[in-house]
């Protein structure tokens, strides 16, 4: 265990949660700005939405069972009663469980995506989702999703139609003013984004920058990959920056997406990875040769691995709930955390997937606080840090900065 990871503060006793310390009134939730990257769109659903949804009796149809290898359409109807329907009833035990291991997370994911399969609820979930961040305090946002398709004719869902439908639930957004395309002067009809405004009290309006992350499924083909990849590019002046690898990691081989990993970063986009998920040397130090811009969770690396990691500087996506309640970190005192902000190793504070883990950024960071002993100061630097690792353009981080800075001075937080 890294011989801080528990140390009080300065003044000899462990420093009280974030939320006591940065909550003085008018603020929300988070006391200084937030950075949240990158967020899963459909597994953000909270245990209500969820709820919800499969109150609406969203109809299972072919293709849409559960995803898990093994488990088809048929199996899936059985273990729902064969009703044809979504019943909260039959799916309470997936989705009130509060603690679950990696293979229940994805049962949960696979869930998630049987109930996402239209486009009026992929709009009402990605408008809920933004103001649901903003009302954190969070300034930028990068959402991650996979394009789906559904071959039903009932459903009549194309990737490209999954993904207009993502960008009208961020031109629905009302609480907030929503900056979206990273080309402006290119963004014809879909062009969303204002200045910050006064409300008519006065005061000024927030605003939260959102920028859009394809996912590439473990459980794709290099053909379909490659797909999403090209969907991408297409959808640059929508707001689209980058390529996530995600999904379950003990399916598919590194090999199957590196055709459309290399074509992304040819093409200039991002790419992150969900990476050392599971033990895994071989894939792990293949992902670290690849040298993507930042990678996810880093939990089962062995010395090897970490020494490359450092030596390549990559940022790391850090998701302590996640990490603790999929029991792939034992405790937040083993936690990798730790051994990383000592030396000075770039991070970036997430909530993995809010809904799936019940957490929020806000209690991300009051966990690293409280468990790591880190002060305001360390607090807010560690957030403001997080705009260097971020998708976003030159200008974008330059008023992340400012607005940082200015935030600063107001909670005298300057060093």
């Amino acid at each position: 265990m890294p011989v801080w990871a528990s140390r009080p503060s300065r003044t000899g006793r462990r420093e009280p949660s974030l939320l006591g310390l940065l909550s003085p009134p008018g603020w929300a939730s988070l006391a200084h700005p937030g950075l949240q990257v990158p967020a899963g769109l459909g597994s953000k659903l909270p245990r209500a939405g969820l709820r919800q949804l499969s109150g609406l009796g969203c109809p299972i149809l072919p293709g849409q069972a559960f995803r898990a290898p093994g488990l088809g359409f048929k199996e899936l109807a059985r273990v729902l009663g064969d009703k044809g329907v979504i019943d909260f009833s039959d799916v309470e035990h997936v989705i009130m469980k509060n603690d679950r291991s990696l293979h229940e997370v994805f049962k949960l994911f696979d869930l998630i995506h049987i109930l996402t399969t239209d486009h009026k609820i992929i709009t009402r979930i990605t408008k809920e989702v933004v103001e649901d961040f903003a009302s954190e305090n969070v300034l930028y946002l990068e959402l991650r999703t996979t394009p789906k398709s559904k071959t039903n004719d009932s459903v009549g869902m194309t990737k490209r139609s999954y993904m207009e439908a993502v960008v009208e639930g961020l031109k629905a957004v009302g609480t907030v003013d929503v900056h979206f395309m990273p080309h402006a002067a290119n963004a014809g009809s879909f062009m969303i984004s204002q200045p910050i405004r006064e409300t008519c009290n006065g005061t000024t309006r927030k605003k939260i920058y959102v920028r859009l992350l394809l996912s590439i499924d473990r459980r794709e083909t290099t053909e379909a990959a490659m797909e999403t990849v090209k969907l991408a590019l297409e959808l640059r002046h929508m707001g689209v920056v980058g390529i996530d690898l995600s999904g379950n990691p003990i399916v598919g081989e590194w090999s199957t997406f590196l055709p459309a990993l290399n074509f992304a970063r040819e093409q200039g986009l991002y790419i992150t990875l969900h990476c050392g998920e599971v033990p895994n040397p071989k894939e792990i130090r293949t992902m670290l040769d690849f040298l993507p811009q930042r990678i996810g969770h880093a939990c089962c690396f062995e010395e090897e691995e970490w020494k490359k990691l450092k030596s390549f500087n990559i940022p790391v996506e850090i998701c302590l709930t996640s990490n603790i309640r999929t029991n792939t970190i034992s405790s937040l005192d083993v936690h990798h955390f730790a051994n990383l902000y000592n030396v000075k190793h770039p991070l970036i504070l997430c909530t993995d997937d809010v809904g799936v883990f019940s957490t929020s950024l806000c209690h991300e960071y009051s966990l690293a606080a409280s468990a790591y002993g880190l002060g305001r100061r360390e607090i807010f630097q560690l957030a403001k840090d997080a705009i260097e690792f971020i998708f976003a353009d030159d200008g974008v981080k330059k008023d992340l900065r400012e607005i940082f800075t200015s935030t600063a001075k107001k909670l005298d937080l300057l060093l």
